[in-house]
């Protein structure tokens, strides 16, 4: 199948570990928070496609510089990253893709302006996904970091270390890369591993709603001054060892100073265990999932 030609193929998927690990067989780079796409690109036009093949061109024109770095027919694979004052933020990124109108489009690629942060090339004239990642590395090398257009720097065999510094920086993650692996379309293989920089708190259970086939969604929150702040939603199945608890607290006024729905709330003596990925600009849990010790 040539990739330039039926793009109608989503990009190579990543398993997801625990912990980090060190080996000669592979390579190491960080994680970024943004938007993994597929970049169609020569010197006159240029695609940009999400990894479930939505058209992302119009939301990005500043990507469009792409086409000064190409000659060829090039697919990149790799992140569309915003960045907040040398991190990235993926909140964001998400204020760019609820846009609609042009002229907001326009301003926003000024005013927030994404980088497109490459870090694999399945094209370039021809199919490269047969070659290994070191080779296909060398390929894209080739390509020069621009104000648009950067590529993700490599750490070899060591990956426990760059995960420690991941986590002192309060990044997202790690992703290790087997050396000789080829690129698997669609396929999720131990090529490509992903390792997630985890946040694990303890929260408040403030409420909950009752959904179909016994499952929760809880409302949580913190306390800060002595005001119970809700921070997200964690979903409970009946088979946990909380949900019996839940049902336990007394029923009570809304406890939280900065929520107001509809649902069962309780008195604010509960607590549960949460990992989360980050916390959002309002202070929520990005990615919470609760943890049932």
């Amino acid at each position: 199948m040539n990739l330039w030609m039926n793009r109608n193929f989503k990009p190579m998927l990543l398993k997801e570990i625990d912990k980090p690990f060190n080996s000669k067989d592979y390579i190491f780079e960080i994680k970024f928070d943004g938007i993994r796409s597929l970049i169609f690109v020569n010197n006159k036009d240029i695609k940009i496609q999400s990894r479930n093949n939505k058209d992302l061109t119009n939301l990005f024109p500043e990507l469009g510089s792409l086409t000064k770095l190409v000659n060829k027919n090039v697919i990149f694979d790799g992140e569309i990253v915003a960045f907040d004052k040398n991190k990235d933020s993926f909140s964001k990124i998400q204020e760019r893709l609820h846009l609609k109108d042009k002229n907001k489009i326009k301003k926003a690629s000024s005013e927030n302006p994404v980088t497109f942060v490459a870090f694999d090339i399945l094209y370039e004239n021809k199919n490269l996904i047969n070659k290994t990642l070191v080779e296909r590395k060398k390929i894209l090398n080739k390509y020069e970091d621009t104000d648009d257009f950067i590529k993700t720097k490599i750490i070899d065999k060591n990956g426990i270390d760059l995960f420690k510094s991941v986590k002192k920086l309060n990044l997202e993650g790690i992703i290790a890369k087997r050396k000789d692996g080829k690129y698997y379309i669609n396929k999720r293989t131990d090529d490509f591993i992903k390792i997630k920089n985890i946040q694990r708190d303890e929260f408040i259970i403030g409420g909950y709603e009752e959904k179909k086939n016994g499952i929760l969604s809880i409302a949580i929150g913190e306390f800060i001054e002595n005001q119970l702040y809700f921070v997200g939603k964690v979903t409970v199945h009946k088979n946990y060892k909380i949900y019996k608890e839940i049902f336990k607290q007394k029923k009570a006024k809304n406890p939280f100073y900065n929520f107001d729905e509809k649902i069962n709330y309780i008195t604010p003596t509960l607590t549960c265990h949460i990992e989360y990925l980050e916390r959002t600009k309002n202070n929520h849990l990005r990615h919470p999932v609760i943890k049932d010790y």
